[in-house]
């Protein structure tokens, strides 16, 4: 099994709020693999479901915590716990002040960078699980980071935002598969399509050449 885990905070208020993109994400993925439906449990919400690889199907929990950010490990450990799921197939969607808005970058491990959803998880549960770092900007002042994230993002956003957030959900079977890679490429060619119709431009164009 695995586990995917969206941070945010709970409720109506916050649910446009750039610190909420995790649970964007994780609401798209069981969405676009239909997952069953939303169930209280530990200390979040839950959908299960199936994500379909290579190697086959793989099952797969998302969880949104409820206990608000700052105590997100007390759910993440819960579900842990309770499914024995090693922290090697629980995969965090969060927002990364620290990456220009749009980008992704998946690793293991790796540093805080002060976000407190962050930190709760490693208290909880250690810090060798996989994270999925969502861009959302820095505001360019420390002062201003806190309006920043628990601010909506704005329409401008809306032009990167959606996009993104579609094809991080369209290539979760390669997180289920183990293979962060490919899907950190896959989410990119999704968001710029423009390069993958520049590869698949460049064999024709070359053979051309070839034959004049």
């Amino acid at each position: 099994m695995i586990l995917l885990v969206g941070l945010g905070n709970p409720g109506p208020k916050y649910e446009n709020h750039r610190h909420n993109i995790g649970f964007m994400v994780v609401d798209e993925i069981a969405d676009r693999w239909n997952f069953g439906p939303e169930r209280p449990k530990f200390q979040g919400l839950v959908r299960e479901g199936t994500l379909e690889t290579p190697e086959g199907p793989v099952k797969a929990l998302v969880l949104k915590p409820t206990t608000y950010m700052n105590e997100s490990g007390r759910a993440v450990g819960e579900a842990i716990r309770f499914y024995k799921i090693d922290l090697s197939q629980v995969v965090v969607f969060y927002d990364e002040l620290d990456l220009a808005p749009g980008k992704v970058r998946v690793r293991t491990g790796g540093g805080l960078a002060g976000h407190n959803g962050m930190r709760s998880l490693k208290a909880h549960i250690g810090n060798e699980f996989r994270r999925v770092r969502l861009g959302i900007g820095h505001p360019g002042h420390k002062d201003a980071v806190t309006r920043h994230v628990l601010g909506d993002f704005s329409k401008a956003d809306q032009t990167w935002l959606y996009p993104l957030i579609v094809a991080l959900g369209e290539a979760a079977p390669l997180l289920a598969a183990g293979d962060d890679a490919s899907y950190m490429n896959k989410v990119f060619l999704l968001t710029h399509p423009e390069e993958e119709s520049g590869k698949k431009n460049s064999g024709p164009d070359k053979k051309n050449d070839r034959t004049e």
